[in-house]
């Protein structure tokens, strides 16, 4: 078996460290695994594995070559995209999906027909639009939000999802799905959930490696972008609220965080809040926390509850919707918090004031790579059989 995942490019991000992940998912159930990014960045996130193929493709670069892509693209900024927002891909992603099958005959011809290919995010989904294939599965990473049904909402989600096969990563993100499914007039081929998977040995093997800023004394913890979505000023409120001791590690950086500063100096606890930035390798800062917090608006699985787990470290999040009620389910139902600045405030005192628990490897086996890069090669087969 040979499997391709297909991703927007392999900068430092959630989404993008998933999909690295998979493809290790799929190296290490012994599938013969590839990875491709479409574009280019400075410092690209890697497998851990030896054996996966790391592709690169400057899309653009080649779509715009051919002339006609750069007159899809040009008639798109000047003329669709102003009558119509978002709608850019239309233009772009029409040679992008001819560009990324050209580029497929040829990596095929060398090692051998892909069994099954994993499109990675709804950004990646629009730069290669038009190429259709019952190989692809599509996954859907985040909850929809829908809002108005409006013409540009429909026309462009039966470009991006109408009968092809999609996966979400939790069974919130298919409800939400499903709801827009019937709001926006799109049919998919198939629709399932299949969670991201979660490295453990590799997590627990870079966990151990040396930081030298760690805090000496124990902190509670959050590792996110510094994005409105992530919520943290929800979390600097609650924190400061709490009255808990313990200082706050923000681990990201994002565009909220001039602005995070400012409220944690309103707030009075600047000085026990410390902004760590970006960090490639977060899980010794998961390692070494007391409590590791999470405070989003929405979560379309929330990867870094069960990496925290993984890592040893007790976890709090806010009831949010999307897929943080599928690792935090059972005896972990008890790690959710409500929604509001009072509630994650007696959360994070409650947590804290109890002893560390234990951690059960159990509450990972949902999300153990092999049996993810099996669900992915098991996926839609009743309908292909059809």
């Amino acid at each position: 078996m040979r499997t391709l995942v297909v991703v927007r490019s392999l900068k430092m991000g959630g989404m993008e460290r998933v999909a690295v992940n998979l493809a290790d998912a799929f190296a290490e159930a012994g599938y013969e695994s590839h990875l491709l990014s479409l574009r280019e960045v400075a410092r690209p996130l890697a497998p851990e594995r030896d054996d996966v193929h790391v592709h690169r493709l400057n899309l653009r670069w080649w779509s715009r070559l051919t002339g006609i892509g750069l007159l899809l693209e040009l008639l798109a900024r000047l003329v669709l995209n102003p009558l119509m927002k978002r709608s850019l891909f239309i233009g772009t992603g029409v040679m992008g999906g001819w560009v990324f099958r050209r580029w497929l005959r040829r990596v095929e011809r060398y090692h051998g027909r892909f069994d099954r290919i994993v499109f990675r995010g709804i950004g990646t989904f629009e730069l290669v639009w038009s190429f259709r294939d019952e190989r692809a599965r599509y996954v859907l990473e985040n909850i929809f939000h829908q809002g108005r049904r409006t013409a540009r909402r429909r026309a462009q989600s039966r470009l991006l999802f109408h009968g092809r096969h999609l996966v979400a990563v939790s069974r919130g993100v298919a409800e939400s799905a499903e709801r827009a499914q019937a709001a926006w007039g799109f049919e998919p081929r198939s629709l399932e959930v299949i969670p991201n998977p979660c490295p453990i040995d590799g997590i627990r093997r870079a966990m151990r490696e040396a930081e030298a800023d760690l805090p000496d004394a124990p902190y509670l913890v959050n590792v996110a972008r510094l994005v409105p979505a992530k919520d943290h000023a929800l979390l600097l409120r609650a924190y400061a609220r709490s009255g808990v001791s313990l200082p706050l590690v923000l681990v990201g950086d994002g565009q909220e965080r001039d602005h995070l500063e400012a409220l944690a100096r309103e707030l009075g606890i600047a000085e026990r809040v410390v902004f760590a930035g970006q960090r490639a390798n977060p899980y010794p800062w998961m390692r070494h926390a007391r409590l590791f917090v999470l405070s989003s608006r929405f979560e379309g699985m929330g990867i870094v509850l069960f990496e925290a787990l993984a890592c040893g470290t007790p976890v709090l999040s806010v009831d949010c919707p999307g897929g943080i009620r599928e690792i935090l389910k059972g005896e972990l139902e008890d790690c959710i918090t409500p929604h509001s600045v009072d509630g994650l405030a007696e959360g994070i005192r409650r947590a804290v004031a109890r002893d560390k628990p234990p951690i059960e490897e159990a509450w990972l086996d949902d999300f153990r790579p092999a049996r993810v890069a099996q669900a992915f090669i098991d996926s839609g087969q009743s309908v292909e059989s059809a």
